[in-house]
């Protein structure tokens, strides 16, 4: 599912905090993942050379124009992704196998969901380190995602976490066995529909890990749905 939304303000118009300023026509164009992520993605007709000099009005940090960001390595190419993990040899394991190697060969499952979503329910012994958190930031790229969200009635946008290597990597050495594990999982393997697999929380997880010299990743197909569907081993947070 996916929609498209315009903002044009006036290419004359000016703010009353920055009056030099003049802003450009920018696109939202947001689209519900199989994950049950929302992609939102932006667009600047014009970019903008005038960047805007940090500033609190009213306890809003405004930073600077709508312009997107550079991209990080999770914004790869899905393509680009799934060509490195088959490289580095990330295995897929299902539910019973996830357990399997989790009881017996000193697999860590590392949950990438929400802190929200792990504390209602979770593998017995995972650890949590989200990929994606809330949107915490308030410049004016920020609260354009942030419309783009409320477009599809989601006011719980989220935005990647940049502190999500530094996580894992305070957690674990890059020689721990991992099984990297989101909603649904997602799958590295072709089929008639969808000839590259889909991409999900996990597989982008697990990207990140063998990016950075992370050696025994492994990837749970199926995700834990599937190992919530079994009665695997779960626990619960208050």
């Amino acid at each position: 599912m996916a929609a498209l939304a315009s903002i044009t303000p006036n290419s004359t118009s000016s703010s009353s905090v920055y009056p030099n300023f003049r802003s450009s026509p920018l696109t939202i164009s947001s689209k519900i993942t199989p994950d049950c992520s929302c992609l939102v993605t932006l667009r600047s007709g014009h970019a903008s050379k005038q960047r805007l000099a940090s500033q609190t009005r009213r306890g809003l940090i405004i930073r600077c124009a709508a312009t997107k960001p550079a991209k990080s390595p999770a914004e790869e190419e899905w393509k680009v992704k799934r060509e490195l993990l088959l490289e580095k040899r990330v295995r897929s394991v299902d539910a019973k196998e996830a357990f399997r190697l989790q009881k017996e060969n000193n697999f860590v499952i590392l949950d990438v969901r929400p802190e929200a979503e792990f504390k209602e329910a979770h593998p017995t012994g995972a650890v949590n380190i989200q990929i994606y958190r809330l949107i915490k930031e308030w410049t004016a790229w920020d609260i354009a995602r942030r419309a783009a969200f409320a477009f599809f009635g989601i006011f719980s946008g989220t935005e990647e976490n940049p502190e999500f290597i530094q996580g894992v990597e305070s957690k674990f050495d890059k020689d721990a066995k991992i099984i990297v594990a989101c909603t649904t999982g997602g799958t590295m393997k072709p089929s008639q529909n969808l000839p590259e697999g889909q991409q999900s929380r996990s597989l982008i997880a697990a990207y990140l890990l063998v990016l950075n010299g992370y050696k025994n990743v492994f990837h749970l197909e199926g995700g834990l749905y599937t190992w919530f569907k079994e009665e695997l081993p779960s626990e619960s947070e208050d």
